[in-house]
């Protein structure tokens, strides 16, 4: 029997001699989700146990193969592992597709030349989750100023807004999770309405080149992302408690995933923020607590060729207005402004007393997808938006409870985006359209006269991007948008303002009704805005690339600047806006190089930047009214200049240790070369980061933090007339404070507890030296100091 089982091993061994084993077979791995090749799989040859890795471009190779079947196992980090069996026929090629799920990188990263990137040209900034973890407890404007080129306009210490090459507000458009964000952003002082917890990736813009999601960016386009749900059966999640010493408070965000391997998940994500007064290192900042608390909810199958999924979120904030920037007569103001402390300091509270904002934000989102093998990616998204904003005054006797302003704005969003590559091309075409619906309502309940007024605002957009790579090195970028826009709005003006406008001549056929001492004005206003961008993309080699790109955006007037004409409350000022408004046209060109390098890594940016009809807002008066002395800010238009520059440097001399300087600067101009108001001044941060190895892995940073004082600003001082003293006397609005310098503490060590389980634990100190300091931003620095020493300890539990 032995013999005859051997003749046969024999003969079966001759026979796999004879066969010709002289094949290749080649193959790619990708990204199952976004088509990009992933480098360092590892691909298995079963039986035989040869592997290979993927090099670069995703691809690898097998030699001396037979005609058969062969199994293959194929791994790459965060990814499930998958078996696939293939036939040998000849020379073989074959595609395989993984989920891949980023490794979260504590980091700010400059993003290159991918298809993950929005756009290929211009500059996008990327932070990663770790990074935003440790502003959990902040806001979203904080966390942006790691960015060089970006800072915050701030009221007071809880509500900020990011600026980008010194633009904000509704010239900046944030799409969150696919969603752009409509939540009245056209305030100076209405924060982002979203909840920093529930974001893993932030993208940041710096220009008009985010043309699938608008062409109104004349400022830039922030993107963020939900964290990625893995195909697999797995429960994860993530904890984090952050406690501070200056306001007293702290925060509490959680949340859990369950997905499964058939491609459904759910998942849950809640926040809460409790925070007291805050103070400076000299006194307490009165009625600047603040009670935040967030929840969202999501839920879908996300397969290869398919995907639907469903998201709720939920946020609500209810924040103090300091109490001193709330005065009476002309001469409170004079004094505020003169005074070296606040004119009201109490004790500290946690209570939230008027003047205060109540704001809730909620987003209900259905977004599906589909594969098409020739045809390529196709999403589909509506989302329902819906904006609750209350600013609180200090009233007196029965309406001190009621609100001045009261805000609702529902929108309804639909879009329809495909993307084609073309078979054995680098080509790329992103094309689709946009239909949007807007209704705010003021309600006139609140016995004050109403800031902006009932409107409806329809918009419909088509665009289209084309990319391509001219050769290895160079890529080549152009993309186009059409939005059109109708504002159908409703409005109670003041006869005698309409008619000191001369309203009453150029849209007297806009009038419904006249009422003797204010006129009912019925005004539908159609926008039609071209916006495109154009761009090359070179790589000089390995380490080096530069970009170049050119971004044309238009912006139609929002509803304050059409319509303003009124106290806005929580900016504690009278604003006025121009009917006579038309759209902004913006031309941008900016260039990007950058080297990475084993040691040296820097990105340089420079940019200018032409706006035609630049809407400013400015201080013009002071007016008294029944509820005290408020500034008067009025909107114009101007032919504005801006250019700047941005320059990032890392030096890493050993692997544990990296320095990092970031400078940011820039310049703007109306048509008369008068500075244009509330530009950042120019800015220095420095940052050592020092990983011990050796004693668990601390981490340890120190970062430093310089700020020049702002040079160059408008003249918009004017004279009051102070009834005390029967003379008139200069409010000075326009000196700016002087330059300062913060120092900045981290540091971090990761136990694991498990194999399954891990905590970080962090602790932070804030302005270290206690520096008394005022911020050319803050729009109350005429009435307090900025923040003393915060120190806070935080503990991340990963599971």
């Amino acid at each position: 029997m032995r013999i005859l089982l051997s003749v046969i091993a024999c003969l079966s061994f001759l026979q796999v001699i004879a066969q010709d084993c002289i094949y290749t077979f080649q193959g790619k791995v990708i990204d199952s989700h976004d088509n990009t090749a992933l480098v360092g799989a590892t691909v298995i040859l079963a039986g035989v146990e040869q592997a290979v890795q993927t090099n670069i471009d995703g691809e690898f190779t097998f030699s001396s193969l037979c005609n058969k079947e062969y199994a293959f196992q194929v791994s790459h980090p965060y990814c499930t592992t998958k078996g696939y069996t293939v036939k040998i026929n000849g020379n073989t090629f074959k595609t395989f597709y993984l989920e891949h799920h980023l490794e979260e990188l504590n980091e700010v990263t400059i993003s290159g030349n991918s298809n993950k990137s929005l756009t290929k040209t211009a500059n996008e900034i990327i932070i990663r989750k770790a990074t935003i973890d440790n502003f959990s407890s902040k806001s979203f404007a904080d966390l942006l100023e790691t960015v060089s080129g970006v800072s915050k306009l701030s009221t007071g210490n809880s509500i900020s807004k990011p600026i980008i090459n010194g633009l904000h507000s509704s010239r900046v458009v944030i799409i969150n999770d696919g969603s752009r964000l409509k939540d009245q952003e056209w305030g100076i002082e209405h924060a982002p309405n979203m909840d920093v917890n529930a974001i893993s990736t932030v993208t940041v813009i710096k220009g008009a080149n985010g043309l699938k999601y608008s062409g109104d960016a004349i400022g830039g386009m922030i993107l963020t992302e939900s964290n990625k749900i893995p195909v697999k059966d797995t429960v994860y999640g993530n904890t984090i408690l952050s406690l501070h010493s200056n306001g007293r408070g702290g925060t509490l965000s959680s949340n859990l995933t369950k997905s499964f391997e058939t491609g459904f998940f759910a998942s849950v994500q809640g926040t809460v923020k409790r925070f007291g007064d805050f103070n400076t290192p000299d006194y307490n900042l009165s009625n600047t607590a603040f009670y935040e608390r967030d929840i969202s909810l999501k839920t879908g199958v996300n397969k290869f060729n398919y995907g639907v999924t469903g998201s709720y979120s939920f946020f609500k904030s209810t924040v103090g207005i300091l109490r001193a920037s709330h005065l009476g007569g002309a001469t409170d103001q004079i004094a505020a402004i003169s005074s070296p402390e606040p004119l009201f300091i109490d004790d500290f509270t946690y209570a939230v007393n008027n003047p205060k904002q109540d704001v809730t934000h909620q987003v209900y989102r259905l977004n599906a997808f589909k594969k098409f093998s020739k045809l390529g990616k196709l999403n589909i998204q509506y989302n329902y938006q819906i904006n609750k904003r209350f600013e609180y005054d200090i009233r007196r006797g029965d309406d001190k409870d009621k609100p001045s302003i009261d805000l609702e704005l529902s929108s309804h969003n639909f879009l329809l985006d495909l993307e084609t590559k073309f078979n054995n091309s680098s080509s790329l075409i992103k094309s689709g359209l946009s239909f949007s619906n807007e209704n705010n309502f003021a309600n006139p309940e609140t016995g004050v006269r109403r800031l902006i007024p009932d409107y409806d605002a329809n918009e419909a957009a088509l665009y289209a991007v084309f990319s391509t790579n001219l050769n290895d090195k160079l890529t080549f970028e152009l993309g186009s948008r059409l939005d059109i826009k109708n504002i159908d709005a409703f409005k109670f003006y003041r006869t005698t303002f309409w008619e000191l406008r001369n309203y009453d001549e150029l849209f007297s056929d806009l009038v419904v009704q006249d009422l003797g001492t204010q006129v009912l004005v019925n005004a539908n206003l159609t926008f039609v805005n071209f916006s495109g961008a154009t761009g090359l993309f070179y790589k000089i080699d390995e380490k080096q690339l530069f970009k170049l790109n050119y971004g044309l955006a238009s912006r139609a007037p929002n509803a304050s600047e059409l319509f303003s004409e009124g106290l806005h409350h929580s900016a504690s000022r009278i604003e006025l806006g121009d009917l006579r408004f038309k759209s902004e046209i913006s031309h941008k060109i900016a260039f990007n190089y950058e080297r990475k390098g084993e040691k040296l890594t820097f990105n340089f940016n420079p940019f200018v930047q032409f706006v035609n009809r630049f809407k400013v807002l400015e201080p013009t008066s002071v007016e008294q009214s029944i509820r005290g002395n408020f500034q008067v800010w009025s909107y114009r238009e101007t032919n504005a200049k801006l250019y700047g520059i941005d320059l990032d440097v890392t030096y890493s001399p050993l692997k544990s240790l990296n320095i990092t300087q970031q400078f940011a600067l820039v310049k703007g101009y109306d048509d008369i070369k008068k500075p244009l108001i509330n530009l950042p001044p120019a800015s220095l941060n420095n940052s050592i980061n020092y990983n011990i190895e050796k004693l668990k892995n601390i981490n340890i940073t120190l970062q430093n933090n310089y700020v020049f004082r702002q040079n160059e600003f408008p003249d918009t001082n004017f004279d009051v007339f102070v009834p005390t003293t029967q003379t008139f006397q200069e409010v000075d609005l326009s000196t700016p404070p002087e330059a300062y310098f913060l120092t900045n503490f981290k540091a971090s060590m990761p136990l694991n507890l498990s194999n399954k389980t891990a905590l970080n634990v962090s602790l932070f100190v804030d302005n270290v030296f206690n520096t008394t300091y005022r911020n050319y931003l803050n729009r109350f620095r005429y009435y307090a100091d900025d923040l003393g020493r915060n120190i806070s300890i935080q503990l991340k539990l990963n599971y």
